[in-house]
């Protein structure tokens, strides 16, 4: 639809339109739908919900819930995100960073996780009616990379134990190092044998699909790349399959040599209100309010976490894809979402980096094939159940260490080594804190930002250069907390050397000053005319020329030109 031009007739009609369109981005491509858009939609939902269902699984297993909550965690975001998502490539669903947050908050409880979903949600869809998706930006790349390193970490680690085939291992990280190590002797043969061929098996189809070309060639080399890809792509389900598979063959032979999943309940959830309360083992009714109380930060941190990994994943698949995105939509959307997989037992979910490259790359046309990875989930839900009894945690356990491997991303390091090595310390903080308690890692990363970026405001650089008088440049802008530091190098450079020197002060970089700015100037112009000698105002900026003007500054001085400057003084 073209646009009106600037100051042309907007009828109610329109208006109405155009505001019920960007609250139901459906509204746009619905009516334009093809068929070859389905024929896609249909492909690419298929594909992914091949991959959703043993990730979710695994995820469950992450979050310490039983399996079928990844599932029931799996499905309400495609619906959802169909209507009200402003991208065509993302899904919704469980992720790993997701799981382990929610598992370091509820440690394990389902009913807390389901409360903590509809919680999260509600955060998520108050901020994007708000609008205050700009509170992402406070979180800097250091620290999301020191969470993400440390969550690959720390998942992957906590996956050994299911490898190993090993129970009772704590979950603090620090203990389960030390206590999976000491019971390495007590490893299960079968478990060990079945993940190490399970993470084989991933890791060569993973090499397998990088290692695709997409030139030219005859048709059967063609096709063979194509039905690799497909393989590789679906490698998740694969591998479950396949070790639930074996798992089975030898149960019912009667050699139990295999961690199993277990007893999982059948069917759909119920459609219901989440808990408000939870009930201990002794059957102490615990209230909303202490539940909420026991949430502390990290409330704060879920919400937040989960919009960034979603949003950040919708922005770097609409710059690849060439669209555009609705962040505060984006954030609607993860929050209506998790409220509505709050009645249906999920636990806080968010956008999929995987599972949205592989729709991406099977060739999604709109948000609608969402639709269809939902209704995989779904079936899987009811009438698979019964056959997850026998998924071996083993194979679970390889297809989240193979998932989150990518997460620890050493590149990034290194460069944040070339380019900026200070940038490395909120990494740091960041990492090590997460390994200690996730929420307490990103606040304490957050805070390490915080610290660095006010200590250059307070403490910007200035040049300072003699030309006969001192001519000092300010690099970057003032604010209150760098008056001091101004004041000092003022008075070290000009006011207590002998004799006194008249000083040219460049304010060309500075765009806003306050009462205390102001304040500060006019201490140091009057002690500048006690010593006899001149501080002149060089390029100043028009908004702040009316701010110095109106203070009434006695001995104020300025001038555009570096000759006059200089004869002034």
């Amino acid at each position: 639809m073209e646009e009106p031009l600037l100051g042309g007739h907007v009828s109610r009609g329109d208006r109405c339109c155009r505001i019920l369109k960007s609250w139901l981005p459906i509204l746009s491509w619905l009516p334009r739908y093809k068929l070859k858009w389905l024929q896609m939609d249909l492909l690419a939902g298929l594909t992914v919900g091949l991959t959703a269902v043993p990730q979710a699984l695994a995820y469950a297993e992450v979050a310490g819930l039983p399996v079928q909550y990844g599932l029931y965690s799996a499905f309400m975001g495609g619906f959802i995100y169909t209507i009200l998502g402003t991208s065509k490539d993302v899904t919704l669903g469980p992720t790993a960073i997701m799981s382990l947050l929610c598992f370091s908050l509820v440690g394990g409880e389902p009913r807390r996780a389901v409360l903590l979903s509809l919680l999260c949600g509600l955060i998520q869809a108050g901020m994007a009616l708000l609008r205050l998706g700009f509170l992402l930006d406070f979180i800097s790349f250091p620290v999301i990379k020191g969470f993400t390193c440390a969550a690959a970490v720390t998942i992957g680690f906590g996956q050994v134990k299911n490898i190993l085939g090993l129970k009772n291992i704590p979950q603090e990280f620090y203990l389960q190092v030390y206590y999976t190590f000491c019971r390495i002797p007590e490893a299960r043969v079968g478990d060990v044998v079945l993940g190490l061929l399970c993470l084989i098996v991933l890791v060569m189809l993973m090499l397998m699909k990088a290692s695709l070309r997409s030139d030219d060639a005859p048709a059967y080399s063609r096709a063979a790349r194509k039905l690799v890809w497909v393989v590789s792509t679906m490698r998740n389900a694969l591998v479950v399959v396949g070790a639930t598979l074996v798992a089975f063959a030898w149960d019912v032979s009667g050699h139990h040599v295999f961690s199993i999943t277990g007893n999982t309940t059948d069917g759909l959830p119920p459609f219901r209100p989440p808990p408000t309360t939870d009930v201990t083992a002794n059957g102490t009714v615990v209230p909303f309010l202490q539940i909420v109380e026991d949430f502390g930060a990290g409330l704060a941190v879920i919400p937040l976490m989960g919009l960034l990994e979603s949003i950040a994943i919708a922005k770097a698949f609409a710059s690849q894809n060439n669209y555009r995105i609705d962040a505060n939509q984006e954030l609607l959307a993860i929050g209506v979402t998790n409220i509505m997989g709050s009645f249906v037992s999920a636990y806080p979910v968010t956008g999929s980096f995987g599972r949205t490259a592989v729709n991406s790359q099977t060739g999604v046309c709109t948000p609608a094939g969402g639709i269809v990875t939902s209704l995989t989930v779904l079936l899987s839900l009811a009438f698979l159940m019964p056959a997850f009894y026998y998924i071996p945690k083993a194979s679970l356990a390889a297809v989240v260490i193979c998932a989150v491997a990518p997460m620890l991303d050493y590149r990034a390091v290194a460069k944040m080594w070339r380019i900026r090595k200070l940038d490395l310390l909120p990494f740091l903080v960041t990492f090590v804190m997460s390994l200690w308690q996730v929420q307490y890692g990103i606040m304490g990363g957050v805070a390490m930002s915080g610290v660095l970026l006010l200590y250059h405001t307070a403490r910007p650089q200035i040049t300072v250069s003699d030309q006969g008088v001192l001519l000092m440049e300010l690099s970057s802008g003032l604010s209150f907390p760098a008056t001091e530091y101004l004041s000092h190098v003022m008075h070290t450079h000009a006011l207590q050397v002998s004799p006194p020197r008249s000083v040219v002060l460049d304010f060309r970089h500075v765009s806003v000053i306050d009462y205390t700015v102001v304040s500060e100037l006019r201490d140091l112009l009057q002690q500048f005319r006690l010593q006899n000698v001149h501080l002149i105002f060089y390029r100043v900026q028009p908004s702040v020329l009316q701010v110095l003007l109106k203070a009434d500054l006695d001995g104020f001085k300025h001038t555009d030109s570096v000759e006059e400057a200089l004869v002034v003084s």
